[in-house]
Order: C-alpha cells, then sequence, then structure tokens
C-alpha cells in the first residue's frame, strides 16, 4: 500500500473519531449556531463567515491547516482586534484547555493535537483560509 493511501485513511479514521468523540460534533454545531446569530445581525456578518469557517474546520481538522490570506487588508485586522476582545481570548482558552485535558491520556493526545490546531484560528480568524495539508 502506498504512504499516501495510508496516511489518508489515517487521517479519515482519526477525522471520524474527532466528529464523534473528540467534540468535532458539537463545536461545528456550537460555531454554526454563531454563525447563524452573526447572519441575522447583519453589521456582523464578517464574524459569521469566520464562524461558519471554524465550524467547517473543527468538524473536519485532520489533513488541513489554516494559513495566511495575503489579500486581507487593515479592515480584517481591525476586525480580529475586536473579535479577540469580545470572543476570541475565551474561545482561544476553551481550545488550548481541552487539548490541555485531552493530551493527559495517550488516546485523547490526537484530539488535543486538533484543538491546539483550532486555537491560533479561533483567536485571529479573519485573513485566514483552512487549506489542505498536502
Amino acid at each position: 500500500m502506498a504512504p499516501e493511501v495510508h496516511a489518508e485513511r489515517v487521517r479519515f479514521l482519526l477525522n471520524v473519531l474527532w466528529f464523534i468523540f473528540g467534540g468535532g460534533f458539537l463545536l461545528a454545531i456550537g460555531y454554526g449556531i454563531a454563525a447563524v446569530i452573526c447572519f441575522i445581525l447583519i453589521i456582523t456578518i464578517p464574524f459569521g463567515i469566520a464562524a461558519g469557517r471554524l465550524a467547517l474546520y473543527s468538524m473536519w481538522p485532520f489533513g488541513r491547516t489554516v494559513v495566511s490570506r495575503p489579500g486581507a487588508g487593515v479592515g480584517s485586522g481591525l476586525a480580529n482586534i475586536l473579535w479577540v476582545v469580545l470572543f476570541g481570548w475565551w474561545i482561544a482558552l476553551a481550545h488550548l484547555t481541552a487539548g490541555i485535558a485531552l493530551c493527559i491520556t495517550i488516546i485523547g493526545i490526537p484530539f488535543g493535537i486538533a484543538n491546539f490546531k483550532l486555537v491560533p484560528v479561533a483567536f485571529w480568524p479573519l485573513g485566514r483560509e483552512i487549506v489542505d495539508a498536502d
């Protein structure tokens, strides 16, 4: 079996286990509800887009990564500052705490790492995009 096929199968298995047992389903629902609320409030639509991106990423994190979007301007930086003050710091802290708690057990280490991957994008989500790790 080719190493690429093996790696793809392991990522799929980890994503399924994450979705069911690691909190991926609950995180996706939480971020999805936040996105809908932000869309309803109209002025917070950029935050809704970021929350939707977080919902998709938190549902299926293995095999994907977050990169900075080169075209993001000053507006996304200012909105990120507002995000950090209102939401980002406690969401990032929650992912950090969950990651530490999950890393206590050997079985939970991959799920803890997935939570650590969510910390930077939960803290500073605008001006970033989620891409395949390959």
